[in-house]
């Protein structure tokens, strides 16, 4: 009795190992995240990091969580929704609560594009991809933005820069 369950182990084992195929393993399905590099407007060839930068997006009460919160930084990695022709985000520089009040400077954003399925594998399903990239800046008396540079329409990796933000 002990040897039938030792060889019912040992075919269990062996079945469980083999039936697994390389498209039961998902390890190249992300959607890209649009790449923003912030340039400095007087000298728009070096990189400028934006101080204190929060980005949260249009409509919602919480900052985008792909970079860290209040931080100065020249390059962020930003989500656009896969089930919309556009995604807006409140990018606020200089960053600060003033009596649960925000100080800092309010720029808006929306970015525009198609979307497109790519199929991945079986594991990974669909990933979005996107196309035909356009942006709107909501123009005010005290932007910080000064300019917008798309690099790259198609957004399929997440290797290079996609837009350039002078200010």
């Amino acid at each position: 009795m002990g040897k039938l369950r030792i060889l019912l182990l040992v075919i269990l084992v062996v079945i469980s190992i083999t039936a697994c195929e390389k498209d039961d393993i998902c390890v190249d399905g992300d959607t890209p995240l649009l790449i923003i590099r912030f340039y400095d407007n007087d000298n728009p060839g070096e990189l400028k990091a934006v101080p204190n930068l929060r980005v949260a997006g249009l409509g919602q009460s919480f900052t985008v969580d792909t970079f860290a919160d209040r931080t100065s930084s020249d390059s962020i990695a930003i989500p656009l929704r896969i089930n919309e022709a556009n995604t807006g985000f409140v990018l606020i520089s200089d960053s600060a609560d003033e009596d649960d009040l925000e100080t800092g400077n309010i720029d808006t954003l929306t970015f525009e594009y198609n979307t497109l399925e790519v199929f991945i594998s079986k594991a990974c399903g669909y990933i979005a991809n996107y196309d035909d990239l356009g942006e709107l800046l909501t123009v005010d008396t005290e932007n910080w933005i000064q300019n917008i540079e798309i690099v790259t329409p198609i957004i399929q990796q997440q290797d290079s820069a996609h837009v350039k933000i002078y200010h």
